[in-house]
């Protein structure tokens, strides 16, 4: 019975993620991009100075409003944990994890979207999408490999409250400033005037929904590749019917509104190099799989007291400036050849940490 009602709720919740992303999209968010974990946070990493592309610049409420939505009901609910977050490993492993979350969105922005995004995209008509969700299966099917072996990044470190407090709180108090900054727009914060970083939503709406989305995440522990992988794991479906939810809400508002506009050619912001859309989502998976979360449970995890995600969350902002920076994000136009290149590090650099974090020879896997 409880099962059933937490399947519910993550079918409630992948519905609402649906409506909200073609909401957001609707009231100016970019076209196919109404909710997009990965170029929202490469945005912010534009606006605090991060990289110099003026076109993905801005300090996107959605991410910080998730996370608080998150952190709110949690500590409402008395489920709010310090360090180690709800049924997870907490700052163990730091670096590894670190490396990891890096090349997640690294392989994000060579397919040009999170996981979230690739369903909004497909649930919009972007066949482009088709390969990348493929990949996506793919990754997370070699990382459970590496689960059935015993990978693990271990126990979380017994620090004193007062530490765990602190370190747990770090994320909220920044998901604050940044919103601060939204409404007072100080001088050192870089705001886009052309290109997808200026295209947004009103302010006040995207918080709301935000806020909305990480409190129905935070109660149905919605997680896109903690679904797929229970398939893998578990032979258990119920997870991933939320990520199908969003696919299918998306498309029925999409017919609706008259926006649904199928085909691989001329969708916005997307390229039509199928291989690299494959490979891309394909390191989104085998990675987030190992830190035990897609980008979108991260900020979830984090709100919950997680500092691992907190890890996590500093990693992708990092990694979006770098792939601007060292030209590794994908284009409209293609994908270039130092995103080909790190995408492929990013796969054998993981290949070599997972035998050295396998230290048994059964994982026990919780749903």
């Amino acid at each position: 019975m409880k099962s059933a009602k937490n399947h519910a709720w993550i079918i409630v919740t992948g519905a609402i993620i649906g409506g909200v992303a073609v909401m957001l999209g609707k009231l100016g968010n970019p076209a196919n991009m109404g909710l997009c974990i990965a170029c929202f946070t490469r945005d912010i990493a534009g606006a605090l100075g991060l990289d110099g592309t003026p076109t993905v610049q801005y300090l996107r409420p959605e991410i910080p409003g998730i996370l608080l939505g998150a952190f709110g009901l949690a500590l409402f609910r008395r489920e709010w944990n310090p360090l180690s977050g709800k049924g997870t490993a907490g700052e163990s492993g730091v670096l590894i994890r670190f490396v990891i979350a890096f090349f997640v969105m690294l392989g994000c922005l060579v397919a040009l979207g999170c996981p979230l995004r690739m369903a909004i995209r497909l649930g919009s008509g972007d066949f482009n999408a088709i390969a990348a969700i493929a990949g996506f299966f793919a990754g997370i099917g070699a990382g459970c490999l590496w689960l059935r072996k015993g990978f693990s990044l271990g126990k979380s470190a017994d620090s004193g409250t007062g530490i765990r407090t602190a370190n747990s709180l770090l994320l909220p108090l920044l998901a604050v400033a940044l919103l601060v900054f939204v409404v007072i727009q100080p001088s050192f914060i870089k705001f886009s005037e052309q290109g997808p970083g200026s295209q947004h939503a009103p302010v006040i709406v995207s918080l709301v929904a935000a806020l909305l989305i990480g409190l129905l995440c935070q109660k149905s522990d919605f997680c896109i590749a903690g679904g797929i992988r229970d398939i893998f794991l578990l032979r258990k479906a119920g997870g991933f019917f939320g990520y199908l939810m969003i696919i299918l809400v998306v498309f029925m508002c999409n017919i609706i509104l008259g926006n649904f506009k199928p085909g691989f050619a001329g969708q916005p912001i997307a390229h039509q190099d199928q291989l690299w859309n494959f490979l891309g989502m394909g390191l989104v998976g085998y990675g987030s799989v190992l830190i035990e979360g897609c980008p979108l449970r991260q900020l979830i995890k984090a709100g919950n007291g997680n500092s691992g995600a907190g890890i996590c969350i500093f990693a992708f902002l990092l990694a979006g400036a770098t792939a601007h920076n060292f030209g590794i994000a994908a284009s409209p136009s293609g994908v270039p050849l130092n995103g080909k290149i790190a995408v492929l590090i990013g796969f054998a650099l993981i290949s070599f940490l997972a035998p050295l974090c396998t230290t048994r020879k059964a994982a026990e896997i919780k749903a």
